[in-house]
C-alpha cells in the first residue's frame, strides 16, 4: 500500500477516535450533571444506577432528577448540538472564522422579539408561547434580511458579517431602551432572555426540541462536500465544481438561522458555542465538514453542558445562567481569533 494511503487511513482512524471519545466523554458529563445540583448530589454510579433501572430512587430523587435536571440537560445537549452546527455552516460557507449565529444578528434579533413581547404586549399568538413566538418571528425576520442580502450575486462573504454587525447593534440598542423603561417584573423577564438561561425548560420543550434537531443536523452533511469545495478553493473553484456561491451561502445560511431560531427562541441570547466548538473541533478533524459537521455538533454539546453544569454548581445553591458562563469562557477564545485573524 502506498505510504501517503496508509499514513491518511492512520490519520481517520485517530480522528474518529478523538471524536468517539469526545461522544463519551460528553455522556460521562451528562451522568454527573445529573447527580449535581443545589439541592441533591449524587455520585455518578449512583445516578447510573437509577437511571438505567438498578436501583430506585426516592420520590424526591426521581423528581429532582427527571423533572428538573433531565429537561435541562437534555436541552443543553441538544441546544449546543443546534448551535454548533449552525457555526460551523455558517463558517464554512462564508470562509470566515469570526462568524457565528450570533455575530450574524440571528440571537439577538430573537432576543429583540422577546423584549418587545414582554414590554409591548405585541406578538403573533397569545397565551404562554407568546414570548417565544415573537421570538422565533423576530429571528425568521433576521433570516428574511439574509435571504434579501442573497439574493444580490454581487454580495460577498464580508457584507454577510458586517449586515450582521450591524443587525446585532441596531437591535441591542432597541433593547436597552425597553429595558430602560420596564418595571421590576418586566426586567426579570428581559433578564431571562438578555443571559440565556436553561432553567424555564420543561421536560416537554426539551422532547418537543430534539425532535427536529435531531432531524434536521444529519441533513446539514449533504452540503459537506460544497463546503468544502468552498474552503479550499473559493468561489471559483467552487463555481467549477458546479456550485452556485450566492445562492448556496442563501441556502445554508438561512437553515443555520433558523436552526439557531428554534433554540433560543426557548433559550434565550446565547453566543459562543457556535464560534467556538468549530474552531475546537477543527483541531481534532481538520477542514473536512464531513467530520468537520458532526464534531462540532459533539463540541458544542460538551461546551453548553460543560458550562450550565459549572454555573449550577460553582456557587450553589446560586445558579449562574448558562449564558453568563460561555461569555466568560467564549470572551477570551473570541479575542484571540481577532488577533490570530489579524496575524494573518
Amino acid at each position: 500500500m502506498n505510504p501517503l494511503s496508509e499514513q491518511h487511513i492512520l490519520k481517520s482512524r485517530n480522528q474518529i477516535k478523538s471524536i468517539v471519545l469526545l461522544g463519551v466523554t460528553t455522556f460521562v458529563l451528562a451522568l454527573i450533571a445529573m447527580g449535581q445540583g443545589p439541592y441533591e448530589k449524587l455520585d455518578i454510579w449512583t445516578t447510573a444506577k437509577m437511571i438505567f433501572g438498578f436501583e430506585t430512587p426516592t420520590s424526591t430523587e426521581h423528581s429532582i432528577i427527571w423533572r428538573i435536571r433531565f429537561p435541562r440537560i437534555l436541552m443543553a445537549i441538544v441546544g449546543g448540538v443546534a448551535l454548533a452546527t449552525a457555526g460551523a455552516l455558517m463558517q464554512g460557507c462564508l470562509g470566515n472564522p469570526l462568524v457565528s449565529p450570533l455575530t450574524l444578528g440571528v440571537a439577538s434579533g430573537a432576543a429583540l422579539g422577546a423584549a418587545v413581547a414582554i414590554m409591548l404586549g405585541f406578538s403573533i399568538i397569545g397565551g404562554p408561547l407568546a414570548i417565544i413566538g415573537n421570538a422565533f418571528l423576530f429571528a425568521l425576520i433576521v433570516v428574511f434580511i439574509i435571504i434579501q442580502l442573497g439574493s444580490t450575486h454581487s454580495v460577498s462573504a464580508e457584507s454577510y458579517i458586517l449586515v450582521g454587525i450591524a443587525i446585532t447593534f441596531i437591535a441591542g440598542a432597541i433593547t436597552s431602551v425597553l429595558n430602560y423603561f420596564a418595571t421590576d417584573e418586566q426586567v426579570s423577564q428581559l433578564m431571562h432572555w438578555s443571559f440565556g438561561s436553561l432553567g424555564r425548560v420543561d421536560r416537554d420543550t426539551a422532547l418537543f426540541l430534539t425532535i427536529p434537531v435531531v432531524f434536521l443536523v444529519p441533513l446539514a452533511l449533504k452540503w459537506s462536500w460544497d463546503l468544502n469545495a468552498l474552503s479550499v478553493g473559493g468561489d471559483e473553484f467552487a463555481i467549477s465544481t458546479g456550485v452556485n456561491p450566492a445562492g448556496f451561502r442563501k441556502i445554508v445560511l438561512v437553515f443555520s438561522a433558523l436552526l439557531t431560531a428554534l433554540v433560543i427562541s426557548f433559550t434565550g441570547l446565547i453566543g459562543f458555542v457556535g464560534l467556538a466548538a468549530p474552531h475546537m473541533a477543527r483541531v481534532i478533524v481538520g477542514n473536512d465538514f464531513r467530520k468537520l459537521i458532526p464534531s462540532s455538533a459533539i463540541f458544542g454539546a460538551f461546551l453548553m453542558l460543560f458550562a450550565d453544569t459549572l454555573g449550577r454548581t460553582l456557587f450553589a445553591p446560586i445558579i449562574i445562567p448558562v449564558g453568563v458562563m460561555l461569555s466568560v469562557i467564549g470572551g477570551p477564545f473570541f479575542m484571540y481569533l481577532l488577533i490570530r485573524s489579524k496575524g494573518r
